[in-house]
């Protein structure tokens, strides 16, 4: 589904990725995990096609095809999610008006009809449900008065109504309490199925007792320097990244992107 070959990566000329590969196959959960400032935020950026970082090396194939000739909305429209690691808001813009235009634009692109008002709201209650979203939320501008926890679960949500075949989660955990963690998860968990492939980014092993990976892998100065089952997660949380010859003082805070 995702092939990435020797992908480099610059933002403001500071090169980020510096060789990066990775292959995740349909219907697979992967999970990346590394040090500050290593590159993590920085792949997902460059995957959903985030104007501020330049690609100067590599290739990218979603689907077979070059996603890096592509605008951001097209990945999109291909299947491509990204779950943002801080959603915006975004005042005055209807977030009702929002999700169906958003998913409107994917059923053009899969060939079916724009969704009936009714079948849309019917659609909203089912996948609120998944994360426990109080649907008055959806009311307001998007994520505006949103707390961090309800930020998070309204992206799983839009990854539910949604339905892409590739989701990233760049550090979904971040700023979660355990049991808004633990909802999030479940939510996520639901959406596992033949077909769809996750890619989770995080910097602690915790959302990964609830979302169990099949492959993990240890970013470090932007190249995939290890890989292992989820047993790996597990050898990272007792001892840290320094057995990888990784000190995590001394990675540069503007790598952290």
């Amino acid at each position: 589904m995702l092939e990435i070959k020797n992908l480099h990566a610059n933002i403001e000329d500071q090169p980020i990725l510096k060789g990066l590969d990775l292959t995740i196959n349909a219907g697979e959960v992967h999970s990346i995990m590394g040090p500050n400032g290593s590159g993590k935020s920085t792949l997902a950026q460059v995957l959903a096609g985030h104007e501020a970082f330049e690609v100067t090396e590599g290739e990218v194939r979603f689907h077979g095809e070059d996603i890096l000739e592509m605008e951001a909305d097209e990945r999109a429209r291909a299947g491509l999610f990204l779950a943002f690691q801080y959603p915006v808001e975004i005042p005055g813009v209807s977030t009702m008006q929002f999700l169906k235009a958003a998913l409107n634009a994917h059923r053009k692109e899969r060939g079916q009809d724009e969704i009936g008002a009714v079948e849309f709201m019917q659609l909203v209650k089912t996948k609120a449900k998944l994360v426990e979203l109080n649907q008055e939320l959806l009311k307001r501008p998007v994520n505006e008065g949103f707390s961090g926890g309800e930020k998070k679960r309204h992206e799983i949500f839009q990854l539910a109504l949604l339905e892409p075949s590739l989701a990233i989660l760049d550090e979904t955990d971040s700023g979660l309490d355990i049991d808004a963690l633990r909802i999030v998860a479940e939510g996520v968990n639901q959406l596992r199925k033949e077909g769809r492939s996750f890619l989770v980014i995080t910097h602690y092993q915790r959302l990964l007792n609830y979302i169990v990976p099949d492959v993990v892998h240890v970013l470090v100065n932007g190249r995939i320097v290890k890989t292992g089952g989820r047993e790996l997660a597990l050898e990272l949380e007792k001892s840290g990244y320094a057995e990888l010859g990784v000190d995590e003082e001394a990675e540069q805070p503007a790598a952290a992107r």
